[in-house]
């Protein structure tokens, strides 16, 4: 589990570090996710080391997204006149959300639907 914690901890200051280099206007730890995703999608596999780690933070992501909630508590009188801007945001970015989560699990399914079903016509 160390050792995936490890993993997690090298890709966020991979992140933070592109990010200063570049002065890219996006989160290191964003960066670094994305970097993790691309390089699991090489792979093809997770290891069991990060699987661990990732379902031990899982079981408390909502301590992790307190902080920005609070921040966002205390920057609340920038928003002023700006309310409508936020609030069709935070509803088009959830419904953008939600469709390509659809989207994903069914080209998920179909494909190993037509997985399944070209390893029964191999086995026939």
């Amino acid at each position: 589990m160390l050792r995936g914690f490890l993993i997690l901890v090298l890709f966020f200051l991979l992140g933070e570090a592109l990010r200063l280099v570049f002065v890219l206007p996006i989160s290191g730890g964003v960066l670094g996710m994305i970097l993790m995703t691309l390089t699991l999608m090489l792979q093809g596999r997770v290891s069991n080391e990060l699987a661990s780690a990732s379902q031990g933070l899982i079981s408390v992501l909502v301590l992790l997204i307190m902080p920005g909630v609070v921040g966002a508590f205390f920057t609340v009188s920038q928003f002023q006149g700006q309310w409508l801007a936020v609030v069709v945001a935070l509803l088009l970015g959830t419904v953008l959300s939600v469709l390509t989560t659809l989207l994903l699990m069914r080209a998920l399914v179909r494909s190993g639907q037509q997985g399944r079903q070209d390893g029964s016509r191999a086995d026939d």
